[in-house]
C-alpha cells in the first residue's frame, strides 16, 4: 500500500485547498474519510463522471452538523483519527461544536488541520477572498506578468494549492510524526497567506539583496530575460525558451543558426531587446514542432508549450505516466513517487476502509 496507509484523515467538505490536501493524503495511501453536507453542500460527491477529481480516493459521509447526533458521531470517529481538515471560516468549527479543544478532549493525539486564506488572526480573519486576493495581498501577484501590464493571474495555483493545500499537507505531516514522539497533537493554523509568503522567499530575498527589481517584466524569471520567454512561431503556437546558463545559451544560438559575436553579451540588459527581436524572428520562422524537433536532442532548454489537451500525449510524459485514466477521463497522477510504496488509492476497496472507521 502507500507510504501513509497507516494514517486515518477526516476531512470536512469544501472547495479548494482543504481538498486538495485530502487528495493528496489520500494518493499516497491515507484512509480520507470526507464528511458531507445534506445534499452535498458546496462539493457535491458525484464520482461517477468524476465531476470533482479532488475527491479520488476518498469514502464519503454524509452528517448534518447542525444535528447533535450527527456531532457525536463525528468526536466518535474523531477518537480513532489520526488528523482532521477543515476549512471553514475561523469560529465555525467551534460554533458546530467541533473545536480542536472538543476534539482533544476525545483524542489528545489528534493533528487538527485548519486551511483558511488569511489564518485565524489578524485584522482579515472573518475576511471573504479567494486565491487572488491572498496573493494580491503578499506581493505575489504583482511580481507576475510582462512590464508595463497588469499582473496576470496565475490560474489558483500559487495561493489555493501551492500556499494552501501543499503547507497544510507538509504540517500535518510534521504534527503526526511529533505526536507519535510526544503523544500529543495539536493545532495547524495554515493560512494561504502564510504559505504565499513563504513561497516568495527567494524573491524578497533577491529584491533585498538588490538582484530583483520591483518592477514585473524586467528580472531574469519574468519574462524580462529574453533568453527566459516564450515565443511564437510561425504556426501561431509558441516554444519556451529557458537557456539561462551561458552554456545552454550558446547551445541555443548555434541551433538556431545565429552569430553569437554579431549579438549582445547574454547578460548585458542594455541589449536585451536587440536579442529579443532577433530570437523572435528567428523562432517565427518554423512552426512550433519543428522547433521542438530541432531542438529536442541538445542543451538548448527549449520545448514546445502545449496545450492541456496535447499534454498527456507527448512521450516523455507518457513514458512518466503523468496523466491516468479515471473515472471516464484523463487525470494528474500522485506525485511524488516512491520506490517500495505504491501510492494509489485504488488499491484500497470502498468496503476495507469504511471498516477501518466502524462504519459497516
Amino acid at each position: 500500500m502507500g507510504p501513509l496507509a497507516d494514517l486515518k484523515i477526516i476531512e470536512f467538505a469544501g472547495i479548494g485547498p482543504a481538498p486538495m490536501c485530502g487528495m493528496l493524503l489520500a494518493d499516497q495511501g491515507a484512509n480520507v474519510l470526507r464528511i458531507e453536507r445534506p445534499q452535498g453542500g458546496s462539493s457535491p460527491p458525484d464520482h461517477r463522471r468524476g465531476a470533482n477529481v479532488l475527491q479520488r480516493g476518498k469514502i464519503c459521509l454524509v452528517l448534518d452538523l447542525k444535528v447533535p447526533e450527527s456531532v457525536e458521531k463525528v468526536l466518535s470517529l474523531v477518537a480513532h483519527a489520526d488528523a482532521l481538515i477543515e476549512g471553514f471560516r475561523p469560529g465555525v468549527t467551534e460554533r458546530l461544536g467541533l473545536s480542536p479543544a472538543v476534539c482533544h478532549a476525545r483524542n489528545k493525539a489528534l493533528v487538527y488541520g485548519r486551511m483558511t486564506g488569511w489564518g485565524q488572526t489578524g485584522p482579515l480573519a472573518q475576511s471573504a477572498g479567494h486565491d487572488l486576493n491572498y496573493i494580491a495581498l503578499t506581493g505575489a501577484l504583482h511580481a507576475i506578468g510582462r512590464v508595463n501590464q497588469a499582473p496576470t493571474p496565475p490560474l489558483n495555483l500559487v495561493g489555493d494549492f501551492g500556499g494552501g493545500a501543499l503547507y497544510l499537507a507538509f504540517g500535518l505531516l510534521a504534527a503526526i510524526l511529533e505526536a507519535r514522539r510526544s503523544g500529543h497533537g495539536q493545532v495547524i493554523d495554515a493560512a494561504m497567506v502564510d504559505g504565499v509568503t513563504s513561497l516568495m522567499t527567494t524573491y524578497y530575498g533577491g529584491l533585498t539583496a538588490g538582484q530583483i527589481n520591483v518592477e514585473r517584466g524586467t528580472n531574469l524569471l519574468d519574462s524580462g530575460a529574453p533568453f527566459y520567454d516564450v515565443y511564437e512561431c510561425a504556426d501561431g503556437k509558441f516554444v519556451a525558451v529557458a537557456a539561462i546558463e551561458p552554456e545552454f545559451f550558446a547551445i541555443l544560438l548555434r541551433e538556431l543558426g545565429l552569430d553569437a559575436a554579431q549579438l549582445p553579451a547574454q547578460m548585458d540588459r542594455t541589449g536585451w531587446p536587440l536579442l529579443r527581436k532577433t530570437l523572435a524572428e528567428r523562432f517565427a520562422s518554423l512552426t512550433r514542432d519543428a522547433w521542438a524537433d530541432r531542438l529536442a536532442t541538445v542543451d538548448a532548454c527549449v520545448v514546445p508549450v502545449l496545450s492541456p489537451l496535447e499534454a498527456p500525449l507527448h512521450p516523455h510524459l507518457r513514458d512518466r505516466k503523468c496523466f491516468i485514466e479515471a473515472k471516464g477521463g484523463i487525470q494528474a497522477a500522485p506525485a511524488p513517487r516512491f520506490s517500495r510504496s505504491s501510492g494509489a488509492r485504488e488499491h484500497h476497496s470502498n468496503d476495507t476502509a469504511m471498516a477501518a472507521w466502524g462504519l459497516t
